[in-house]
């Protein structure tokens, strides 16, 4: 029992890290949306979902042990990362954006803006899909019952019933791969470094909200695996389609401070 803890720790990272290992690619080589190595990594998300799926009770109950609960390390460490999360991933994106554009650091304002339209979607397919399949959060019987699902009750019963996928590991896995994705193509070099790191911070929000008791570690992996195509596919397309009108808008966006007493902000699109 003792053990379980780095056992789900390793699988997050290895379902994980699936995205950035199946990432790398030539910054010059044009590829679709969608290739032979997303059904990879969609089949090991698949796999470790259902691997997991059967030991959901064991895991929770492991993690709600009293000793754990008691721990005051445990406890803030999980306070943290949820919050960094929920509502720090938006600000973070959001002050990247800005700062970049402000700056002039056309990188900087490229990353926030990824990270936080990977955010968004991978937050909205995981929205509908926690109403959808109207799973019980562990806290939600009095008997913890991770088969307890029903159809559509996600959106009339509130967020008792919306625990498949984590919502905070979505939005955590999909930073970690708009991130990586995105550096990978500035400094192929540094994959290695950025990626384990990235991913790492985000396995930690997934085991978070399994110690808070919101979510089962099959919702976790789910999440991880919503988040990292979301956060794959925004940089994929718009290295793909660099004249699409959401970077022409907002990339090409002029920002130009004045004096103490004023700024103004022009956003113009950039006809090329």
């Amino acid at each position: 029992m003792k053990t379980w803890n780095s056992r789900i720790g390793a699988l997050l990272m290895l379902c994980g890290m699936a995205g950035p290992l199946l990432a790398q690619s030539d910054p010059n080589f044009h590829q679709p949306l969608f290739t032979w190595r997303d059904g990879v990594m969609a089949g090991a998300f698949t796999l470790g979902t259902l691997a997991i799926r059967p030991f959901d009770k064991r895991v929770a109950d492991v993690m709600q042990q009293p000793d754990r609960q008691r721990n005051r390390f445990l406890r803030k460490a999980a306070v943290t990362v949820r919050e960094l999360v929920a509502p720090g991933s938006v600000i973070i994106g959001v002050t990247m954006y800005t700062t970049g554009r402000i700056a002039k650091n056309e990188r900087l304002a490229e990353l926030g803006l990824r990270g936080t339209e990977a955010l968004l979607i991978g937050e909205g397919a995981g929205s509908v899909l926690k109403d959808f399949f109207g799973r019980a959060r562990p806290f939600a019987d009095s008997v913890p019952n991770p088969n307890d699902w029903q159809l559509m009750r996600g959106f009339s019963a509130g967020g008792k019933y919306q625990s498949f996928p984590s919502g905070h590991a979505v939005a955590a896995f999909a930073a970690a791969a708009a991130v990586t994705a995105e550096t990978s193509r500035w400094w192929p070099n540094s994959t290695w470094a950025i990626g384990p790191a990235m991913y790492g911070g985000a396995a930690m929000v997934g085991l978070s909200r399994m110690y808070d008791n919101r979510h089962w570690a099959s919702d976790v992996i789910m999440g991880a695996a919503i988040g990292t195509f979301a956060g794959i596919k925004v940089v994929r397309y718009h290295h793909e389609h660099p004249g699409n009108h959401l970077d022409k808008w907002l990339l090409n966006a002029s920002v130009s401070p004045g004096d103490l007493s004023h700024i103004s902000f022009s956003i113009l699109p950039a006809f090329r």
